[in-house]
């Protein structure tokens, strides 16, 4: 019988396009759960696709801080996120759950009354 030999799997050696990363990314936001750490760790294989010396003089950040920031073992700062998805060329954009109603939430009902009663 031969031995089987198994290699680690490397998402980012798959991340080929502009479109595979932003693909990648998004599956990865759905599937968080509010993980922090996740995000940051799918940033960081993004960004070892395209290569992190770059991404981090993008980002305007050394490369260990990078590496550090988008480890997984830790939720970066907001800020850094920002800059690292903009140094991809990627874009976060925000869409509201399906089958809520518009205009239902107690904040913008609150607004309209206050403006009446002006």
């Amino acid at each position: 019988m031969s031995k089987t030999t198994t290699t680690r799997y490397d998402v980012a050696e798959h991340l080929r396009t502009s479109e595979e990363m932003a693909a990648y990314l998004e599956a990865c936001l759905e599937e968080a759960d509010g993980d922090a750490a996740f995000i940051a760790k799918a940033l960081g294989d993004i960004a070892r696709a395209k290569g992190m010396a770059q991404v981090a003089r993008d980002a305007g950040l050394s490369r260990e801080s990078l590496y550090k920031a988008l480890s997984g073992d830790r939720s970066p700062d907001f800020d850094t996120i920002l800059k690292v998805v903009r140094a991809l060329g990627l874009k976060l954009h925000a869409e509201a759950p399906r089958g809520r109603l518009r205009g239902s939430s107690s904040r913008s009902s609150g607004r309209a009354t206050k403006r009446r009663a002006a």
